[in-house]
């Protein structure tokens, strides 16, 4: 279960100095932890590979000078009214980029349906997607600045933690939660 955490860390690049050097060094000292850590990694591969690379590029058409005299207090005023404008999208944008994008990942061979769970979607449920036949699956979703509590739910009715998170609390009925920090991204 510890080497589970410790390999995910690594993955998910988490891991202070010091902790990746405990890592290197059981790496190298005990086979079969070297072998589910290059095991996790060939199925991250498989999982990253969805992901977008490249940004494409937009060819924008430049203007060519006015010639008239009379556009040169319109073209001011316009350039003034498109500063405004940009001003107010950044704004906009900045106030959106509260929330960081997080992905989930259970590794789950044995069931055909995993949902999760959390105060950050009202405690509803939404569907993981399995991630071909390498039983996987995953979901990424915008989470708010601060800590969450969530579970996932595999076949509509069984909760379960996630394994790699050690930070977890009891919950009114019965059950048990998984409890993620979110922090701002800088």
């Amino acid at each position: 279960m510890m080497e589970d955490y410790f390999i995910s860390m690594f993955i998910d690049d988490e891991l202070d100095l010091d902790e990746k050097i405990v890592f290197v060094e059981a790496v190298h000292s005990d086979k079969a932890f070297k072998d589910e850590t290059i095991d996790f990694l060939q199925q991250e591969k498989v999982i990253g590979s969805e992901v977008v690379d490249q940004v494409p590029s937009v060819d924008v058409p430049v203007r060519q000078k006015f010639r008239f005299p009379i556009w040169r207090p319109i073209s001011i005023f316009a350039a003034g009214l498109a500063a405004a404008m940009l001003m107010l999208f950044l704004t906009s944008i900045s106030q959106e980029r509260l929330s960081t994008s997080h992905r989930f990942v259970i590794y789950q061979p044995e069931v055909n349906q995993v949902e999760i769970t959390g105060s950050f979607i009202g405690w509803k449920t939404l569907p993981m997607k399995r991630v071909g036949t390498s039983g996987y699956w995953v979901i990424t979703l915008d989470l708010p600045e601060g800590e969450h509590r969530f579970s996932y739910i595999l076949e509509g009715n069984r909760r379960l933690t996630d394994p790699t998170i050690l930070s977890r609390e009891h919950d009114d009925f019965g059950g048990e939660n998984s409890i993620l920090e979110v922090k701002r991204e800088a």
